[in-house]
């Protein structure tokens, strides 16, 4: 009859029933007191008078009769039904799983089982579990205030549509009403159970009490030390009770209170179970029911026990327990973590160092887990509650990160040399438990046939192991074998058991040893995850958050940071397949978690690398030229035997002084730099990736991503202010901060150089992969809306001697000196790091456009006002008298000159970053010379695929590509060919005529030492050139011979302006001389020749002659 009662099997399905159940009803309870994920009926205001009338009228509702606080679900009905079908099922769930317990639990009494957690420590590990998950669920259920509105409007909605109320509901109402105090009840249908789960408890006597030792015991006994015997090293760590070692303490303690509650009677007849009682009271003040639902120990047993007669002396006893925990416990506790600290570091490194002493000693890797888990989930769950104590302290704790830490590398060693501890106990399993099982078998007096059976199937299966099992990767699957000993256990607990269990203590320890290596071969990682699974941290995301950063703030926590976004690996764990809706939230609330602390780690880790790179930038910045002018000076003066002014500064220190040291004692900055990313970089070596709920994680990427972001930080660029860094500065910074980096990969294995090149490679692009500004578009940016937005204004002048722009000394100064950014070694750092990108993004980009699309509109329009005078002096450049009187009909002159200089301006800049480019692109010869080859040969035709070619190696071509295609679409298509060639004629005469006003201009006077003219009108002969070689390019027409006809029309007025008809003094006529022979000098298309044969080159001798003699007069 024992083996048709099957209580192995009832017990496990039972058990792993309640956790679903008790889960689901943990999630109704959240979702409900959530107002983000209430449900949407609940907060209808119009549905607060059916909420209100249910609840008070429940579980006697009445439906049927014209109740005006029921319409909205009549009108809803169908909705509601739907919404609240799978809240019902939850609730019709728990009636059933109540029902299985009380027909179970009343079988187990019937047989009068016998329960010794030393002995048939399954069965009663699950006796004792079952009875806490049905209590759990019972309590959480209680809690849940919306319950009785959910099964109300559920079964009200199903009486309006179907007609009738649904046959499960006036249960469901009576558990209800049964359990408004649910400890009452609970310990009502206890009571006949009172002998099983007090014998059941009071096996922990031994258990319980040598697990909850102070940390000074731990320490005297030597406890998880592997040093203390060197002879024994290599013994295998094992017990009578070996499942009882790693046995969760927080279980026990569940047991042992919520037990005792449920059956007080036995708290007055027996004295073992009060002070085993007193015992759990004195562990804490919280008790975990479901994952952050807590039960306050002592209010719950002093509540109940008031309700009954003669407890006043347990009354007290729960006072003097509380006072007990509330003076001790959090320091006993902390004393625990300090102790495990240090003893798991100890295990990790001589695990670590002999990875064979794994097999043997795998008991003590899961007492390590075990026990530090158990201190994690205590603090966790009084941090979250915390009591008002004057130590608040001790519920706090800024090195949880190396805890956390030894952790997860006790489960990375065990997992690693998981082959080792499988093959260790393959051997041991066939080569001494099978022959210590037999030979227990043997010395029995009584084994019935069915024992037999179950005992034969065991010794044969270990006997069949072999090591060639491990060695060719063979799956083990031993968990028939532990069911049948489950099965056994409940066979030989019964009363009339023909085998008795007490009897016979030598099999369950044989037994109990075998169960514990069948584990290790088959489910280490359901062992690692009974031990040392922190997915509680979940559901205490503020005090998990809090740890992070106490642990942050801590120098020799750094290096242990890892352990927290690791332990986000657990959360996958706590799912349940009763409860799939719960998998998403606690998906995204482990993602969030994991990429906070990885986000931070990798702030700080950059944070320390952004600052070494900015101390070695300002040590290389001590070695630039620029800074050796005072160590000139001072030695000049010794070397002339003078003394220094007495205003005169203390001489600074040479650079390589802060390396002469006297004392190492001495931490500088860069010491402490340096400590901090050694320590933060030894984080990154716990793993290099890890999964959270499917998803990879690579702390590493992390990293990688904050370090990309560091070079825009190094730009300065203030869009308000106009100041950005010195391309010179940012490019020295670059190559510090690569370097730096490169000793950052002696820490941590990363690619460095493929950071680089991704990073330089994005900085190329107007926009990085993440949509934000790179180097070019900042740059591109600041010289079109700084730099030569105040050329055109000539607060800043274009010198062609020194090939930079410079800036004029104005009463408004400027904010930084233009030929710090655009000489030769500023526009090379920007073509170092930005190659021909740069070349065509600037002068075309956004800004660089609107001029030139301005600058065609505006002529166009003025040049049909103006087109008939145009022709007439086309057609009379050689007549004065009638040109003098054609001048004064043209109209806009001086806007069209201002216009093109502004082009020119642009234009000018842009060959100057060519020129940079060429420098740098005579680095990879092989590359330029075929585009020179190639460019050369083609000089005669217009093939603008070459020009494109050689432009983007720096290359200066005849034609300018990306000007021909600027062009090329801003043409209409309104306008034919034919207009828009005579329209570009027409506007060369115009520029050509209007050259004169020039000489009005008291700012045009030639400049020797820029060479080039105060205004930037030199700047007309680029614009000229460029335009009218793009214009009539993309019309397809001879270049020269327009050309010519500029030449010939400019060289005319001009000589007119020397005639001075209109007797107008003209004080720069010689400085606008010189625009020809530079509009000449920069032509591909025309020459010297052509230049005298309508202009006289003494014109142009005697005009050099004046301008320099002006500037020597000048500067004299």
């Amino acid at each position: 009859m024992d083996y048709q009662q099957k209580l192995a099997e009832k017990l496990t399905i039972l058990n792993e029933r309640g956790n679903g159940v008790l889960i689901r009803m943990n999630y109704i309870k959240k979702i409900c007191a959530d107002s983000k994920l209430r449900p949407s009926f609940l907060t209808d205001k119009a549905m607060e008078p059916a909420i209100k009338y249910i609840n008070k009228k429940f579980p006697n509702i009445d439906f049927r009769g014209n109740n005006n606080n029921l319409t909205n679900i009549q009108r809803q009905k169908s909705d509601i039904l739907g919404a609240t079908s799978s809240y019902y099922d939850s609730f019709m769930d728990v009636i059933e799983f109540r029902d299985h317990v009380y027909e179970l639990l009343n079988t187990i009494d019937a047989c009068q089982c016998f329960f010794d957690i030393s002995l048939n420590f399954e069965f009663t590990k699950n006796y004792l579990d079952l009875i806490i998950t049905y209590t759990s669920v019972i309590i959480t259920l209680s809690r849940i205030d919306d319950k009785k509105v959910l099964v109300g409007m559920f079964n009200c909605a199903h009486e309006m549509t179907n007609g009738c109320s649904d046959p499960s509901y006036p249960r469901l109402g009576q558990m209800f009403v049964e359990y408004e105090h649910p400890w009452k009840k609970l310990t009502e249908e206890f009571g006949p159970h009172t002998r099983s789960v007090t014998a059941a408890l009071l096996s922990l006597k031994m258990v319980y009490p040598r697990r909850n030792l102070p940390a000074e015991q731990w320490r005297s006994a030597q406890l998880l030390n592997l040093l203390n015997a060197p002879a024994t090293m290599m013994d295998p760590a094992c017990c009578d009770t070996m499942a009882c070692e790693y046995l969760p303490l927080d279980v026990m303690e569940r047991w042992i209170i919520i037990g005792f509650l449920l059956c007080h009677n036995s708290l007055n007849s027996n004295q073992a179970s009060l002070e085993l009682w007193k015992m759990g009271l004195r562990s804490g003040i919280y008790l975990t029911l479901i994952r952050d639902e807590v039960l306050n120990i002592h209010k719950v047993s002093e509540d109940l026990l008031d309700s009954f007669k003669g407890y006043h002396k347990r009354i007290a006893d729960i006072k003097e327990c509380r006072e007990h925990v509330l003076a001790n416990c959090g320091a006993m506790h902390r004393e625990r973590r300090n102790f495990l600290r240090g003893a798991l570091k100890e295990l990790c490194k001589v695990l670590e160092d002999e990875p064979g002493l794994l097999g043997p000693k795998a008991l003590f890797v899961f007492m390590a887990l075990s026990f530090s888990r158990d201190e994690v989930l205590w603090l966790v769950r009084h941090s979250e509650n915390m009591p008002k104590i004057k130590m608040p302290e001790d519920y706090n704790d800024n090195q949880m990160a190396e805890l956390l830490f030894c952790m997860e590398k006790l489960r990375g060693l065990m997992k690693k040399h998981s082959h080792v501890v499988q093959r260790y106990h393959v051997q041991y399993l066939a080569q001494f438990d099978a022959l210590l099982l037999n030979d227990t078998i043997q010395n029995m007096y009584v084994c019935p046939e069915e024992e037999s059976v179950l005992f034969s199937s065991f010794v044969s299966t270990l006997s069949a192991l072999s090591i060639k099992q491990v060695e060719n990767k063979e799956e083990f699957d031993f968990r028939a074998l532990r069911m049948d000993w489950l099965r056994l256990q409940a066979y030989t607990s019964v009363a009339k058991a023909l085998l008795p269990m007490k009897d016979y203590t030598d099999l369950p320890k044989v037994m109990n040893l075998i169960q514990f290596h069948t584990r290790m071969v088959d489910s280490l990682e359901d062992m690692l995850h009974e031990t040392s699974e922190l997915s509680i941290l979940c559901f205490y995301p503020r005090v998990f958050e809090k740890m992070f950063n106490q642990s942050s703030e801590e120098m020799p926590m750094k290096r242990y940071l890892m352990s927290f976004p690791l332990a986000c690996s657990h959360f996958s764990q706590c799912a349940h397949t009763l409860c799939p809706e719960e998998a998403d939230i606690l998906e995204k609330r482990s993602l969030s978690l994991c990429v906070t602390f990885l986000d931070q780690i990798a702030k700080q880790t950059s944070g320390v690398m952004l600052e070494i790179c900015a101390e070695q930038r300002n040590l290389n910045d001590q070695l630039l030229p620029k800074h050796c002018a005072e160590t000139i000076s001072a030695a000049r003066h010794r070397k002339q035997k003078k003394q220094l002014p007495k205003n005169k500064e203390v001489q600074k220190e040479k650079p390589g002084a802060e390396s002469l040291r006297k004392n190492r004692i001495i931490e500088t900055n860069m010491d402490k730099l340096h400590l901090t990313l050694t320590e933060l970089s030894s984080s990154y070596t716990l793993c290099t990736d890890f999964t959270v709920f499917n998803h990879i994680v690579v702390p590493t990427e992390f990293l990688l991503s904050h370090l990309e972001m560091i070079i825009l930080k190094m730009i300065n660029y203030n869009q308000t202010t106009q100041e950005i860094a010195r391309p010179t500065d940012l490019l020295a910074g670059i190559r510090t901060y690569t370097t730096s980096l490169h000793n950052l990969s002696c820490y941590i294995n990363v690619d460095i150089t493929r950071l680089m090149k991704n990073v330089l490679l994005q900085q190329t692009q107007p926009l990085d992969s993440n949509g934000g500004p790179t180097i070019t578009h900042l740059y591109t940016t600041w010289y079109l809306e700084a730099l030569l937005r105040q050329a055109s204004g000539t607060l800043i002048v274009h010198c062609p001697t020194m090939q930079c722009f410079v800036s004029q000394t104005t009463d408004s100064e400027l904010t930084f000196r233009a030929e710090e950014f655009s000489d030769v070694s500023g526009l090379g750092g920007i073509q170092i790091f930005i190659p021909s990108n740069f070349l065509h993004i600037l002068p075309w980009s956004e800004g660089g456009f609107y001029p030139l699309f301005l600058f065609s509109l505006l002529c166009q329009k003025m040049v049909i006002e103006n087109m008939d005078v145009l022709v007439q002096m086309k057609n009379n450049f050689d007549k004065p008298e009638e040109m003098t009187i054609l001048k004064k009909r043209l109209t806009g002159g001086e806007n069209v000159l201002k216009r093109t200089t502004i082009i020119g301006v642009i234009l000018s800049f842009r060959l100057m970053v060519q020129d940079c480019l060429q420098d740098k692109a005579d680095w990879i010869c092989f590359l330029v010379e075929p585009f020179k080859m190639l460019s050369f040969y083609m000089i005669s035709q217009v093939t603008l695929n070459v020009f494109e070619l050689a432009s983007a190696a720096g290359l200066k071509c005849n034609i300018d590509p990306d000007l021909v295609v600027a062009i090329r679409n801003m043409k209409t298509d309104n306008t034919s060919s034919e207009e828009e060639h005579k329209i570009s004629r027409l506007l060369l005469i115009y520029i050509a005529v209007s050259l004169p006003i020039l000489a009005l201009d008291p700012n045009s006077f030639y400049n020797q030492v820029h060479g080039g003219h105060n205004n930037n009108i030199h700047c007309l002969a680029t614009a000229i050139n460029q335009l009218a070689a793009a214009m009539f390019t993309v019309q397809n027409k001879n270049i020269e011979q327009q050309l010519k006809e500029f030449l010939l029309l400019a060289s005319s007025t001009l000589l007119q302006l020397g005639q001075n008809v209109e007797k107008v003094e003209v004080k720069n006529r010689e400085s606008v001389y010189l625009l020809l022979d530079m509009i000449v000098e920069e032509s591909p298309f025309l020459s010297q020749d052509m230049l005298e044969s309508c202009f006289p080159y003494v014109l142009l001798r005697n005009a050099y002659r004046e301008v320099h003699k002006a500037f020597v007069i000048t500067v004299t």
